[in-house]
């Protein structure tokens, strides 16, 4: 029985049963490609929109690790946009000297908090030995104009002591009708340094998007640099007798399909990368307890999963379509 093969860490350590993991997904890919656009022709603001619950904050999670990686020297923020009954400079500056990791954010005047934040931000690049900054700014719609006139201000404060910030406003589709409205009332230069390029963000499209998830788990080994890779972990002999998860990617593409027509869902079937993960950990959570040679999942159980790991109860429940990007 597979439970008694030892691995190499304890499975309750594994990052499937802490979530704690991301798999990259086309639209990822595209979000990081986007990036390494933007610093190549010094393009220093991007809008990327999408609907609710799609994986945004996981892709910038995701986008962020590459960065460290392909990048070490580059400084990366996340910050999270807050709703505010006001749209005051205080709490703006304060939710920014958090992202930093300011040790006292919501400390002194609005002046004093925005010197402090260029610098936050400078005394990072020093350590980093890169003068390139890049915020991810999640939820980004909930920003209003005077928001974003003051994170040029940051710009602008940033560029004189010769440190470029490139930001990315990520957010729901509202934020490509705020570029619309600053356009029309004559703000550019809001429009020219924070929102030039744009990236409409999707969920998983197709059964050659489900592949390419898919092969992320067969793919991906924990620990790092090890042959224990995501599949292997859940179910040593039957992917040591060949067989890869992504090799059902159509089954569980159509068993998606099913359930969203089923359902009677609006648009096109575009898989949250949150409901995928789900759906893949009851899979192989629910296999590690059948494992052996020739092993594989049974369609019926690829149903169960999408039954179970919420993408129509979440659909009910916004009430939102989730339109695919053609």
């Amino acid at each position: 029985m597979s439970l008694e093969i030892p691995r190499p860490i304890d499975p309750s350590l594994h990052p499937l049963v802490s979530g704690n993991y991301r798999i990259a997904t086309p639209a990822i890919e595209a979000f990081y490609e986007l990036v390494m656009r933007c610093l190549r022709y010094r393009i220093m603001g991007a809008l990327i929109y999408g609907p609710s619950r799609i994986g945004k904050t996981r892709a910038i999670e995701y986008v962020r690790l590459l960065l460290a990686r392909d990048y070490p020297k580059m400084t990366t923020y996340h910050a999270q946009c807050e709703h505010k009954p006001r749209h005051a400079e205080g709490p703006f500056f304060a939710n920014l000297l958090e992202a930093v990791g300011d040790y006292d954010p919501n400390a002194g005047t609005n002046p004093s908090r925005r010197m402090r934040l260029a610098l936050r931000i400078r005394e990072a690049a020093a350590r980093a030995g890169s003068g390139t900054v890049l915020l991810f700014c999640d939820e980004a719609q909930r920003y209003n104009e005077n928001e974003y006139e003051w994170l040029r201000d940051v710009h602008d404060a940033l560029d004189r002591q010769q440190i470029k910030l490139f930001t990315f406003l990520v957010g729901q589709q509202e934020l490509l009708s705020q570029k619309t409205a600053l356009q029309i009332a004559g703000k550019t230069q809001i429009v020219a340094r924070l929102m030039v390029e744009e990236l409409s963000f999707y969920g998983i499209r197709n059964a050659e998007d489900v592949a390419t998830c898919l092969n992320g788990y067969d793919q991906t080994a924990y620990p790092e640099g090890g042959e224990w890779t995501f599949t292997r972990f859940y179910i040593p002999q039957a992917f040591d007798s060949g067989y890869r998860l992504v090799s059902d990617a159509d089954t569980l593409w159509q068993a998606f399909e099913a359930a969203h027509h089923k359902a009677n869902l609006a648009g096109r079937l575009a898989i949250p990368m949150e409901s995928f993960a789900r759906a893949v950990e009851i899979v192989l959570k629910e296999s590690e307890l059948r494992d052996s040679a020739g092993y594989c999942p049974e369609a019926a159980l690829w149903t169960y999963a999408v039954q179970h790991c919420g993408y129509v109860q979440s659909r009910h429940a916004t009430g939102r379509v989730l339109v695919a990007a053609a």
